[in-house]
């Protein structure tokens, strides 16, 4: 039962997701609410997810496969919901836009190399860029329902956005140079901290 629970957790941050998606579709501050909470939830499953296979060391294919997918489809879909709903601000379209096309660039390197038989190392960069995406979008989630000493939250949650989307380039660009290097059949120095025991690229 215990070692299957990482895969449940993962799984169940994927079914999250349409219903944080549902939320947009509900009248008043409270689905904003629900929507956030359903976010940090998912957010905890999945530090949750990677903390229980290494303890149990019970690391399977379908984990190491479903994780990062789950991780991008999460941010993804709110990110657009976000921006089909009108809010975010036209300005911060594209830190929402660089975040996304910085996924997909990723998530295509990483395909290319795995044929390969080559892992890219996570960076404590990328490590960041997460963390801060976590803090911007339930902020962002909530908006002008929750304020702080008069301030809404949707001030602090698109600096946030533009300060994860600043990584995101950063860590793109340094994934990147690594596919490219790769690809040329030669090796870069990078600036990443390679632990066996942490998830793929996120």
């Amino acid at each position: 039962m215990l070692k299957t629970l990482p895969n449940a957790l993962t799984v169940a941050r994927v079914l999250m997701i349409p219903a944080i998606m549902a939320t947009f579709y509900l009248p008043g501050p409270e689905a904003r609410w629900i929507a956030a909470g359903l976010f940090v939830i998912a957010a905890l499953t999945d530090y949750l997810d990677g903390w229980l296979a290494r303890a149990l060391k019970v690391v399977s294919d379908f984990g190491r496969l479903l994780d990062p997918i789950a991780d991008k489809l999460l941010v993804a879909a709110v990110l657009l919901m976000l921006a089909g709903f009108d809010r975010l601000s036209a300005l911060s379209l594209v830190a929402a836009v660089v975040i996304l096309f910085r996924e997909l660039l990723v998530s295509g390197l990483r395909e290319f190399l795995a044929e390969r038989g080559i892992a890219m190392p996570v960076t404590t960069l990328a490590k960041w860029k997460t963390a801060t995406q976590l803090v911007a979008l339930p902020l962002l989630l909530l908006g002008d329902t929750a304020r702080v000493a008069g301030l809404s939250m949707q001030v602090p949650g698109e600096v946030l956005l533009w300060i994860a989307a600043a990584l995101t380039a950063q860590t793109g660009y340094v994934y990147l140079r690594q596919g490219l290097a790769h690809m040329g059949g030669t090796e870069t120095e990078t600036e990443t901290e390679t632990d066996p025991t942490t998830k793929d690229p996120a």
